[in-house]
């Protein structure tokens, strides 16, 4: 944990700092990037610490919104109360899916989510009284801090900050607490983990049920942010970039989860100056990364912190 959290500090930072130089189009990309960070963050706890491979990721974030999204423009709720129940609300769908879903391993998990992911696009698109259909619905309410209206991207970037800040510390708490140590166990090796005491489903469905909440999370800032979700917003194709922010990041760690989604935010923009050939020169930056660097940015920058210095002897050679 300790040897996270600064390289975490210095990227929330950097984001703060760049909210008082960047042009209005960036700062939106960058509310767009924390959001993103929020719903990896989140997604490594499932994927990253306790290895479900998840592609219905997507679906925990669009529940968190749509309840909001119903609560708010519905019921006539605050946006601050209507998260409340849409945070909890997803954390307890996903447990309850858990239980049925983690009996399932590898790629049969990974089909089984995605259809998860496709069903709720299939329900939110056809529930029309209650999510507005394919038209999605409209007129959220932004978020207030004493009586200040987060209207402006500088202001909401400045409060998604703090958000992701607090997610984050979270995070790394966990991942080097008892419940965090035997998510890794369980990735490591099931069998060894429930031959040490370690009750391997309640640790699955802790994980799956963690990554929903950070995902709902993320679903209320966006909801809040655009005013607006639609089922377009949540499909399963967002859940495998998601995922893909993740592993070019790199896995199972905070740091990674950030880097990655802010990095796969900003590199399709970046690429449109190749015109209508931008997404074919993205897939094969993104393929190149996944070849060459399976552990990720973050994978490279430890074997770099590692590697020896010039002048310097190897570790445990003998000095002259």
């Amino acid at each position: 944990m300790r040897s996270s959290l600064p390289l975490v500090a210095v990227l929330l930072l950097a984001g703060f700092v760049l909210s008082f130089t960047a042009s209005e189009y960036t700062l939106r990309l960058l509310n767009m990037a924390v959001i993103a960070s929020v719903a990896v963050v989140g997604l490594n706890f499932a994927f990253g610490y306790a290895g479900l491979i998840s592609l219905g990721h997507a679906a925990f974030v669009g529940l968190g919104a749509y309840t909001l999204a119903i609560l708010t423009t519905q019921a006539g709720w605050s946006p601050w109360l209507a998260a409340i129940p849409a945070i909890l609300g997803t954390g307890l769908v996903a447990a309850a899916l858990g239980y049925p879903l983690l009996r399932l391993k590898g790629h049969y998990l990974a089909l089984a989510t995605l259809g998860l992911n496709v069903s709720f696009s299939i329900v939110a698109a056809n529930w029309i009284e209650v999510t507005g259909g394919t038209n999605g619905i409209a007129r959220i309410p932004g978020l207030s801090i004493l009586g200040h209206d987060l209207k402006d991207e500088r202001s909401f970037l400045w409060f998604g900050l703090a958000v992701l800040a607090v997610l984050s510390v979270l995070a790394l708490a966990i991942h080097g607490s008892r419940i965090g140590r035997a998510m890794m166990a369980v990735r490591d090796d099931e069998t060894a983990a429930a031959m040490t005491g370690i009750n391997v489903t309640g640790v699955s469905v802790s994980a799956f049920a963690l990554s929903a909440i950070y995902a709902a999370v993320a679903g209320c800032l966006f909801a809040t942010h655009v005013h607006f979700v639609s089922p377009d917003d949540f499909s399963y194709a967002h859940s495998i970039t998601h995922l893909a922010m993740l592993i070019v990041g790199g896995e199972a760690t905070v740091a990674g989860a950030i880097i990655g989604a802010t990095l796969l935010t900003f590199l399709p923009e970046w690429f449109r100056i190749f015109g209508d050939g931008y997404l074919a020169f993205f897939g094969l930056m993104m393929l190149a990364i996944l070849v060459f660097l399976p552990t990720g940015i973050m994978g490279l920058l430890r074997r770099w912190r590692r590697a020896p210095r010039p002048g310097t002897a190897p570790h445990g050679a003998a000095r002259s």
